[in-house]
Parts: structure tokens; C-alpha cells; sequence
């Protein structure tokens, strides 16, 4: 199989997953006031993330045509295997190191710590790889919806690894 062609299965696998509904707290809307404090974040578990790490729905619906924010966390030692988001993202680093390598390959030399305070810019369709090397983080992803995210290796998507045990 084509990456090309994983890439789309796998998409429309993560669709098919945001639209029949994650257990998330409804994000603010992109269109109204609103706010959400630090202490009143609910993270939830992602079936495309490794089991520890954690996604918070801040505004939006990242399953939808659209604005969103998401914060993830992810602790220390866990791996996001390289990867592709279809839509342009813009990551600011809330806390912890952030480490990020550009590539189809994990390859820990290519890896750029970013701490609390950054941003980076990801246009869709680059392959990259996180390591929360030196300790937990977290991170704020804006972009338009929907959010995808496939895997360069089918293997490495821990939703078929769900589905295989």
C-alpha cells in the first residue's frame, strides 16, 4: 500500500472516530465570549495518541469545517511516531520541553527542543516526530478542522494497535 493510500484509510478512520463522539468536553465556540480557566481544563484520552498521552478540547470542534484549539499532554518518555496533519497547525509550548523533528523517519538528531513560550508553525502535510524527552509537556494546536492526524508507518497508530489486541 502506497503512503498516499495509508494516509487516506487511516483519515477517514480518524473521521469516522471524531464524529461518533470521544467522551470530550464540548470546546468554547469560536463565534460567542467565553473562557476556560486552567483548573476547569477536562482532558480525555485520543485514539491516535500513545495511551498516556492527553487531549483537552478548548474551542471548537476539531472533528468539524473550522476553527479549533487543543492542548495536549504528553508525559515524559512517551514517543509520537512521525506523522501527518492534513490541515496547517501553529503550536505555542505551555509547559515542559517541547521536542519536535521534521521527517518520515524517528531520528532523535533531528529533534529541536522548543521551551514554554515558543511557537512553531507546521504547514499540513509535513511528517514530523514528538518525544517528550526530558520530561512531560504540554501544547496548545490551533488550526482548521477537521484535525487529522496519520501515521507514516500504519504500524505506528495506536489505533490499529487497539484493534489488534
Amino acid at each position: 500500500m502506497t503512503f498516499f493510500a495509508k494516509r487516506i484509510g487511516v483519515g477517514l478512520a480518524l473521521a469516522t472516530t471524531l464524529a461518533a463522539g470521544t467522551g470530550w468536553a464540548a470546546g468554547l465556540s469560536p463565534t460567542s465570549n467565553g473562557a476556560i480557566l486552567q483548573e476547569d481544563i477536562q482532558w480525555s484520552s485520543f485514539p491516535a495518541f500513545p495511551k498516556r498521552a492527553r487531549l483537552s478540547v478548548l474551542v471548537g470542534d476539531p472533528s468539524a469545517a473550522g476553527p479549533y484549539v487543543v492542548r495536549v499532554n504528553v508525559p515524559a518518555g512517551v514517543k509520537l511516531m512521525p506523522h501527518v496533519h492534513r490541515e496547517d497547525r501553529v503550536y505555542t509550548v505551555i509547559s515542559g520541553v517541547f521536542y519536535i523533528g521534521i521527517g518520515e523517519e524517528f531520528e532523535p538528531q533531528k529533534l529541536v527542543a522548543y521551551p514554554p513560550g515558543s511557537v512553531i508553525v507546521l504547514p499540513g502535510g509535513t511528517p514530523h516526530f514528538h518525544w517528550a524527552r526530558s520530561g512531560d509537556y504540554v501544547t496548545q494546536v490551533s488550526g482548521n478542522g477537521p484535525l487529522g492526524i496519520d501515521y507514516v508507518n500504519v504500524e505506528d497508530d495506536p489505533r490499529q494497535k487497539a484493534h489488534i489486541h
